[in-house]
């Protein structure tokens, strides 16, 4: 079975998605900047989601984590909760 660690941030609106990904491309830590702005629980992890099966997340989230590149930041990502930014830590298939 298909299993999957990531991280992410949680952020109400797009634009302040897409101004941390700026940040983030820029240099600023992944774990730091979700520490400071998400608004999931995860943050106080610097994001850390922890490891999950396919099902276990929304459907917008799902598709991300188990089709995206591990290592690469993906987002905005619009779920039912806000945006995310996303980076897939580790997959197996």
């Amino acid at each position: 079975m298909a299993k999957a660690s990531a991280r992410h941030i949680l952020v109400p609106t797009e634009e302040a998605c897409n101004e941390l990904k700026q940040q983030i491309e820029s240099g600023t830590d992944f774990a730091d900047a979700a520490k400071e702005h998400s608004q999931c629980p995860s943050g106080a992890r610097g994001g850390e989601l922890g490891t999950f099966a396919p099902g276990q997340m929304v459907p917008e989230f799902d598709k991300a984590v188990f089709t995206g590149n591990v290592g690469e930041l993906q987002g905005p990502i619009q779920t039912q909760f806000g945006y995310h930014l996303l980076e897939v830590t580790s997959r197996e298939d």
